[in-house]
């Protein structure tokens, strides 16, 4: 045991249910990931309790809890919380576990009195410290297997022998790299050499479990190290032997890096910006068939990738299914994939073929479209974001994206205006619409079915020459105040 001098505060929910605990007679400590993310002065996202109390001991000293798991956990539900985090704290007994039959759960539970036995069965030496408190914070550590050492050494080992570890729970394999991953940890040398022992026992663990780390990994700070974590250690080979493939296969002379290293890359700087997780996928998976696409022209001398985009958005779909993510990420992602290579010559291009992007990708998307290949501009080495022709490309998406100032804004139309006048189909139903929308720019209130009803009998009954006049003049302060909204579009960004 060893005393900790700095005292940490403890939320109420949790030292109240410790409290209980031990009011009752009972053991109880802090345990597991909370413990460690304390220690190193992170929030913790969950807690837990461990205790010498049965099942059966627990449940009648709180208010609500639940119980419905044959591994002894007691849910104790705090409900006057506003914090998630603290809703539930789980409690579980001291437990032995024997028997690993599925690779993955223990084939027998035994409550045990000892905290030295549920200490000693868990994964990895930084999880396994316990905490007593007094007062709300921190009393005292019990660290019988030097887990505190290894979170001031920053490494990650297991407890015990590592191929027990492994071998009880293949999950634990992936697990070690997210940890390393997200705690900037190493993984020991001994630890390490397990796993790539034991990566074939990842085939046992559903693919639902190996998503959930996989996306802890791509949401961390730093996932490119943890990808080539899963690569060093064999596991990428297992998950997502795509990216594997993608290992130095050349580019042409404007990527400074392989495929690999170039996706890598891709997604390190969406993870810079802080982009969600629909982002992370679709920079990391945007070239993952250049391999099978890449061709030698002699003509250039270089690589050629033609419809990689095309092909990458159907092996990205495989991928994410297979590692059952949900629909609506794989719909999100493949179809960011498909249409990534849109970038074309801003010189030439059209503002039709933006609206015809727009139109592939959805305007919930477009955005997003874009910030994927800002991140691939960087994976190529290349060190400007928002060169002159990305911008260009911005200013063009919003000038398509904007409302175009028409007749369609009037809350009111030709076949109204028919109705309210009597007046047969022709050109003054058009040059009577344009007068309707010159007074509705200047005055936007005016745009209301009462006021243009009235107004369109006022301007029906002028003289035909006079009413062309007015529908002229607001056809040509129309043009003029779309001339004035696309110039500042274009300031905005900086282009011409």
């Amino acid at each position: 045991m060893e005393k900790i001098t700095k005292t940490t505060a403890i939320p109420a929910e949790i030292t109240s249910v410790i409290e209980t605990l031990e009011k009752s007679g009972y053991e109880a400590y802090l345990v597991g990931g909370c413990v460690r993310d304390l220690l190193l002065g992170r929030t913790p996202k969950d807690w837990d309790v461990t205790t010498n109390a049965t099942p059966e001991e627990i449940v009648p000293l709180f208010t609500k809890t639940f119980y419905e798991n044959s591994f002894g956990t007691v849910g104790v539900v705090n409900e006057q919380t506003e914090d998630e985090r603290l809703k539930i704290v789980e409690v579980t007994p001291y437990r032995l576990e024997t028997g690993y039959s599925d690779f993955r759960h223990p084939d027998e539970v035994k409550f045990s009195t000892k905290l030295e036995d549920d200490l000693k069965r868990r994964d990895f030496t930084i999880n396994a410290i316990a905490v007593s408190l007094s007062k709300g914070a921190i009393k005292d550590i019990v660290d019988l297997f030097g887990g505190f050492k290894d979170i001031k050494d920053k490494v990650i080992r297991t407890v015990g022998n590592p191929n027990d570890r492994f071998t009880e729970d293949a999950l634990r394999l992936i697990r070690c790299v997210r940890l390393a991953t997200e705690l900037c940890f190493t993984i020991n040398k001994e630890t390490e050499t397990a796993m790539q022992s034991h990566i074939e026992l990842l085939k046992k663990v559903s693919s639902e479990r190996i998503r959930d780390e996989f996306i802890k990994i791509i949401m961390s700070k730093d996932p490119k190290k943890g990808i080539e974590l899963l690569d060093k250690v064999g596991i990428l080979g297992i998950v997502i032997p795509e990216l594997v493939r993608a290992k130095g296969v050349e580019q042409n002379q404007a990527h400074a890096y392989d495929v690999y290293e170039h996706l890598l890359r891709t997604l390190q700087h969406s993870a810079d910006k802080e982009w969600p997780l629909d982002i992370r996928l679709s920079a990391l998976f945007h070239d993952i068939s250049k391999p099978e696409a890449r061709r030698f022209s002699h003509e250039t001398k270089q690589y050629t990738f033609y419809g990689h985009e095309v092909v990458g958005s159907r092996v990205t779909k495989k991928i994410l299914e297979r590692l059952r993510f949900p629909a609506k990420t794989v719909e999100k992602v493949t179809k960011l994939i498909r249409w990534h290579m849109f970038f074309s010559d801003t010189e030439t291009i059209s503002l039709s073929a933006v609206r015809r992007m727009i139109g592939n990708v959805g305007v919930e998307n477009i955005w997003d479209l874009m910030n994927v290949r800002i991140c691939d501009r960087i994976g190529t080495g290349r060190p400007k974001e928002n060169p002159y022709r990305l911008r260009k490309y911005k200013a063009m998406i919003e000038e398509a994206l904007r409302d175009p100032i028409s007749v369609k804004m009037l809350k009111i139309d030709g076949k109204r205006i028919m109705g309210v006048t009597h007046v047969t189909p022709g050109p003054k139903i058009g040059h009577v619409l344009n007068a309707l929308l010159e007074e509705v720019l200047e005055n936007p209130r005016l745009n209301t079915n009462e006021y243009l009803e009235k107004r369109a009998v006022e301007l029906i009954n002028l003289p035909e020459k006079d009413l062309e006049k007015l529908g002229a003049e607001a056809k040509e302060k129309k043009e003029g105040i779309e001339e004035g909204n696309i110039e500042e579009i274009r300031k905005k960004y900086h282009v011409s």
